[in-house]
């Protein structure tokens, strides 16, 4: 069940390469009957109804936080985890470090990384989550999100805000496909090899262009769970004739 569980929450997982992860601090080794116990201090990465993730890697549930302060992505927190060899870093205990009341305290300036699926886009606003949000701007050139893209959120947090600070938004993974053919339209929306996904509502085409069906073109797609396909395509070019 937990395996399942942080499936569900793999949205603020990171994708980055292991050597990028962030380990937690340790603080000292405990033993329970014949689980060892570490103490750790991490940063809530995601948060979602009763369970979310600290530094990317502990799972935790909020019925073994402590306190009545709620946790908000960016948090910093005490963790007593427990290693289990069948689901990984579990959390047994959480307690919250709260920040100083005067909100004078030290910023945490350093960037940490989450990778998120956008849920819905408002304006000129982009949300991952329903409390993880940030402005359009920060999104790298040449690139508009999506409903589903799968996004890397470089980030910093500071005592006293609400939300984190986004400083560059960018597709997790991005590539390209020569000389494939269209294989299905419907209305707004179409397929492109079988496995490529596509809307008139956010894709660039060149000048005068309107996609068929038996099209060869090239494609520029990014990751997105769009239905069953897991590429949206960004830009489609009629692929030059032979």
């Amino acid at each position: 069940m937990l395996r399942l569980l942080r499936s569900a929450l793999a949205f603020f997982g990171s994708t980055a390469d292991p050597t990028e992860q962030q380990r937690p601090q340790q603080q000292g080794p405990q033993q329970q009957g014949d689980t060892e116990l570490t103490t750790v201090q991490g940063v809530v990465t995601s948060f979602c109804d009763d369970y979310g993730m600290i530094d990317e890697s502990i799972y935790f549930s909020s019925d073994i936080v402590t306190g009545d302060v709620p946790l908000k992505v960016g948090q910093k927190v005490n963790v007593v985890v427990e290693d289990e060899p069948l689901y990984g870093l579990r959390a047994i205990k959480v307690d919250v470090v709260p920040h100083p009341l005067n909100g004078n305290g030290p910023s945490d300036s350093k960037i940490r990384v989450l990778n998120g699926c956008v849920t819905s886009i408002s304006e000129d606003t982009i949300y991952i989550s329903n409390i993880i949000y940030f402005p359009m701007d920060t999104v790298s050139e040449d690139f508009v999100p999506y409903k589903g893209d799968w996004l890397k959120v470089e980030y910093s947090t500071e005592p006293g805000f609400s939300n984190f600070k986004a400083s560059s938004v960018k597709p997790t993974r991005c590539t390209h496909a020569e000389k494939v053919r269209i294989t299905h339209i419907r209305g707004r929306n179409g397929v492109i090899s079988s496995n490529i996904f596509f809307t008139l509502d956010s894709v660039k085409l060149p000048d005068g262009y309107v996609p068929k069906v038996d099209d060869i073109v090239n494609v520029v797609m990014v990751e997105s769970t769009q239905f069953c396909f897991k590429w949206r395509a960004v830009s489609i070019t009629p692929a030059q004739k032979s």
